[in-house]
């Protein structure tokens, strides 16, 4: 007889797992649009969770609510704990936080400056006045970022006349500028082309060792390939969160499975 498929299953880690973020029962309300509901998760530190499901799950709306993006859009309920805080609360300062839970966005968006300016502009508007300080943490960043060498000739450059892969990079670098914990990204791999596409995942794959990660990705072969653990989201659900070995290969969930393997919708 077969055996009843589990309707959600959620990981869950030892007590021993440093926990970077994690959500308590989220709840995101557009209006009267229920649209995340009962969202509980925990991103482990040093790794990289992807987000996945079809377009509407909730896949996007989760991942702004976690620096707090969708204030002033949606109304958003529950717990976001962050180094024992609660990202949500009114007496966070939501500009010191977004620097320790940094966001990449779809599409890039350097600022209409130098490449050097991308990074220096937000380290000055910090405090920082050091030369020498601000020279060292844009040299650090375009490193981390896997660009450095492809610009350290030419920081005067507009970053407009960058590539749509070196431009998300960049966008990559000021984030890290900030010395963030947690790095958002909303498919920052969806405009770019397959090259792009592969130097942004190599990218992200070395910065794992030094940052959280969480990327929503309209992608599964990405997912499957760049992310350590993998949630499945479905109409505003958390159906399934396990590693991403165990979402693409042993889904408890039979709607994770009808996804993963397309037969789906």
């Amino acid at each position: 007889m077969e055996t009843k498929r589990k309707e959600k299953s959620i990981l869950t880690f030892p007590a021993d797992r440093e926990i970077a973020l994690e959500t308590n029962n989220l709840q995101v309300y557009y209006g009267n649009n229920h649209a995340m509901q009962d969202a509980s998760l925990q991103f482990p530190r040093y790794s990289i969770t992807a987000l996945i499901g079809a377009s509407g799950s909730g896949k996007s709306t989760y991942l702004r609510s976690l620096n707090r993006m969708n204030d002033g859009i949606a109304r958003v309920d529950g717990e976001i704990m962050y180094r024992g805080l609660d990202v949500n609360a009114d007496e966070v300062d939501i500009y010191q936080m977004r620097r320790r839970i940094g966001m990449v966005f779809q599409r890039p968006n350097p600022f209409a400056k130098s490449i050097y300016n991308n990074i220096s502009f937000p380290l000055r508007e910090m405090g920082i006045k050091d030369k020498s300080k601000i020279d060292g943490i844009v040299e650090s960043s375009l490193k981390q970022a896997a660009l450095w060498d492809e610009v350290k000739d030419d920081l005067k450059r507009s970053a407009l006349a960058l590539s749509g892969g070196q431009q998300q990079r960049l966008c990559i670098a000021r984030s890290l500028a900030m010395s963030p914990d947690i790095l958002l990204m909303d498919e920052p791999a969806s405009a770019l082309d397959p090259i792009s596409t592969h130097k942004l995942e190599m990218t992200l794959n070395d910065l794992k060792e030094q940052y959280t990660i969480i990327i929503v990705t309209h992608s599964m072969e990405q997912a499957s390939r760049l992310s350590d653990y993998t949630a499945f989201m479905h109409m505003g659900k958390i159906v399934e969160f396990d590693t991403t070995e165990n979402i693409f290969t042993n889904p408890a969930v039979k709607l994770t499975e009808d996804y993963v393997s397309g037969n789906f919708g």
